[in-house]
């Protein structure tokens, strides 16, 4: 027969590392793939942690820093505008803040926010992702007559409250988004991380 002189011990031998050296190569050749899965240095560093000084932000006044390529508003709210929020329910989508996703657990409360006057919130419409402006004053606007200050889109007509409550009748369907958040002491937030996570 023909297949007298082969060496079947011999032919495992040659197949089984011909497997292991095969494997290997694409074990070696698959590692820049999967790295290129992982975040980039950028990218870890964009996700960071973000200290916002407030120690100069006065009544009224809203400054903005930026964490993973967001704006994120801080404002320090008056009193009058306070006062203003319960007055607002009624019109609102979602006034009690009931979509989770929204906010932390410790903002889930009329201002949205750990201490009533400041309120962080990321300054993106929860539309199409334009960015709304302030308009803080307690007076009629051309976009609604019955204003209490809030933050209104001019991108699609969204409009929002002092708290980022989302109005109903408008393209928003949510609340404006609190970030994650603590209080560092009285005059710096840290932003993008809650307290004890750090």
């Amino acid at each position: 027969m023909a297949n007298d002189g082969v060496d079947k011990g011999r032919r495992r031998f040659l197949t089984a590392t011909t497997a292991v050296v095969g494997g290997a190569g694409i074990a070696v050749a698959a590692i820049p793939f999967i790295k290129s899965w992982q975040p980039s240095a950028r990218a870890k560093t964009s996700g960071a942690p973000v200290e916002a000084d407030i120690g100069k932000l006065e009544m009224g006044q809203m400054v903005t820093f930026e964490w993973r390529g967001q704006p994120i508003w801080i404002i320090r709210r008056t009193q009058a505008q306070l006062d203003a929020l319960p007055g607002q329910d009624s019109r609102l989508k979602d006034p009690k803040s009931t979509v989770e996703d929204q906010q932390p657990k410790f903002a889930q409360n009329e201002f949205r926010s750990i201490k009533p006057e400041l309120l962080v919130l990321v300054g993106i419409c929860t539309h199409l992702g334009c960015s709304p402006k302030m308009h803080a004053e307690l007076k009629p606007e051309p976009f609604d007559p019955e204003w209490k200050g809030g933050f209104f889109c001019p991108c699609h007509k969204s409009r929002f409250d002092m708290a980022g409550r989302v109005y109903d009748g408008v393209p928003a369907p949510t609340n404006l988004v609190v970030p994650p958040y603590y209080f560092v002491d009285d005059t710096r937030i840290m932003i993008g991380v809650t307290e004890g996570a750090a």
